[in-house]
């Protein structure tokens, strides 16, 4: 299934990137992920963006493993993904200039009303992956190496849980996206973590409910970062540049901080460089 997911991927890319430009057309390409797709957020920010400069950005939004691997490739502009350690290695093997923070927001732990693993109202999601764990509750991953499969591995080493041998039992992957994976949670019902904007943003809730939140270990950082075009000539870099400026100067941090769903804001900007 992760097989066919992830041709269905390169199909999507290859046409995406592929795609002929008009005489006179301006834009970019971002490798991003599936939150900032997902939550709404680009479907605010980019038109504002594009009314100042005249750049259309086309977004290619996929898991951040993927969109580093797209951006190693050549094949994007600007990287704007949340795994702070997988960017600064993105940076420091010659693939992109330089990384700055832009937004943050946090992951929750979210599962159905019936709570098998007895966790709700916990704040510490070490703790409630354990739970999880001896009571074998089903548990899905998003398992795309995305910035939230990151994040949730990490806690489940810090937890000395081996989700590698579990998978397939009550341990499962989609290879899936978070609206997919948080869908498929909803119709099982089984427990996930998700970032807290993709979940407010997500209207198929049923009787899923956030089960853990408020642990420091959830925090998600967000990071914009020019791809090099000193390794990949191709990157259209005034353009790219000029976004990466917006986003970090003082009106694209207010325009982040304006997002808003159901009167909730999802992404609180943080840049120190604009």
């Amino acid at each position: 299934m992760k097989l066919f997911k992830h041709l269905a991927f390169l199909v999507l890319a290859a046409g995406l990137l592929g795609q002929p430009a008009a005489a006179g057309d301006r834009f970019i390409t971002v490798a991003s992920t599936t939150s900032t797709q997902d939550s709404g957020l680009f479907d605010y920010l980019l038109p504002l963006f594009q009314a100042k400069t005249g750049i259309e950005v086309r977004v290619v939004a996929v898991g951040t493993g993927q969109a580093i691997k797209l951006a190693q490739n050549g094949d994007a502009d600007v990287l704007f993904v949340h795994a702070r350690k997988a960017e600064e290695a993105f940076v420091a093997d010659g693939d992109g200039v330089k990384r700055f923070d832009v937004m943050y927001n946090d992951f929750v732990i979210v599962g159905p009303d019936t709570d098998p693993a007895g966790i709700a109202g916990s704040a510490d999601a070490v703790a409630a992956l354990t739970a999880i764990a001896g009571k074998r509750a089903t548990f899905l991953s998003r398992g795309d190496d995305s910035g939230t499969n990151k994040a949730e591995l990490a806690l489940w080493a810090l937890a000395g849980v081996d989700v590698k041998a579990a998978s397939g039992t009550w341990y499962r992957e989609t290879g899936s996206g978070m609206g997919a994976t948080l869908n498929t949670a909803a119709g099982m019902p089984a427990y996930t973590m998700s970032d807290r904007a993709t979940w407010i943003s997500f209207e198929n809730k049923a009787d899923l409910k956030i089960v853990v939140e408020g642990d420091k270990r959830l925090f998600n950082q967000y990071g914009v970062t020019l791809v090099n075009p000193a390794k990949h000539p191709a990157v259209k870099v005034d353009d790219g540049q000029a976004f990466v400026d917006w986003l970090i100067s003082p009106e694209g941090q207010q325009a982040i901080a304006g997002f808003q769903v159901g009167g909730q804001q999802l992404f609180f900007p943080n840049a120190s460089g604009g």
